[in-house]
């Protein structure tokens, strides 16, 4: 469909507006969740440490993947792509550093939940700052390289947004697709399956079991339940900048 205002090949008016309404609820409630944990972060002191400085990469990256939704969710309620084919190739871009940047933290988090459990040492800030800077540049180089012709971005079958164009099969994208998996997919979910398990077998010698899930989430608002809003410190800063009465008490400091 692209630029054009006729519905897609093999798709209803219903279906591409479905399409769309679930995007925007992904998208709106994606944002919400993820903007409270930035929001708690920045405001609530006690949260500035160097493991919540990846619950906030974490967060970042979720808010981009709703941003991306939300630009998907208004072109299908469009019924048309109106940004063209260089807003394609950036609306691709965009989304896929962001989803590479969630899994990536998602990993990054295991790793310094495994740190902080099984050496009960805190987490350095330089330490946390490497982490995170690497994040964000290995997802970034990943998702240019099908900008500079290794993969390649198109619209989905819809025509409402854009992503790795995953219809080729030619040794090109294949080459890309098997060797972006491998270093962004497998080795992340190595390193969290690791790190958790080997966290699981710690707590469980000294009689303190309590392991988070093994699987890193990549759903912006499975991961602002998972990993922020379910921790209890994160909870009160929450609480403290959505109450009038913890507001006060920043001021006053």
């Amino acid at each position: 469909m692209a630029e054009s205002g006729s519905l897609p090949t093999g798709f209803g008016e219903l279906e591409v507006l479905a399409v769309g309404m679930v995007l925007l609820v992904e998208a709106l409630t994606g944002l919400c969740l993820n903007s409270l944990t930035i929001l708690s972060f920045c405001k609530t002191p006690e949260l500035r440490t160097p493991t919540h400085l990846l619950v906030l990469s974490l967060a970042l990256a979720d808010s981009g993947i709703s941003l991306n939704a939300l630009v998907a969710a208004t072109s299908s309620l469009l019924r048309r792509w109106p940004y063209g084919s260089n807003g394609c190739q950036a609306h691709g871009f965009q989304g896929f550093v962001t989803a590479l940047a969630s899994i990536c933290s998602s990993a990054a988090i295991a790793w310094g939940r495994y740190h902080h459990y099984c050496s009960r040492s805190q987490l350095a800030w330089n330490t946390a700052i490497s982490l995170v800077i690497c994040v964000w540049l290995s997802s970034a180089f990943w998702a240019a390289l099908p900008l500079l012709g290794w993969g390649h971005y198109d619209y989905e079958p819809l025509g409402t947004c854009c992503t790795l164009d995953y219809s080729r099969g030619d040794r090109n994208f294949t080459s890309f697709l098997f060797t972006m998996a491998f270093f962004n997919f497998f080795v992340p979910l190595f390193i969290t399956f690791i790190s958790y398990r080997l966290m699981e077998q710690k707590l469980r010698k000294t009689g303190h079991l309590q392991v988070p899930a093994l699987v890193a989430k990549t759903v912006p608002t499975i991961n602002a339940i998972n990993y922020a809003l379910g921790g209890e410190m994160v909870h009160r800063g929450i609480w403290q900048c959505l109450s009038p009465q913890g507001s006060g008490l920043d001021r006053a400091r």
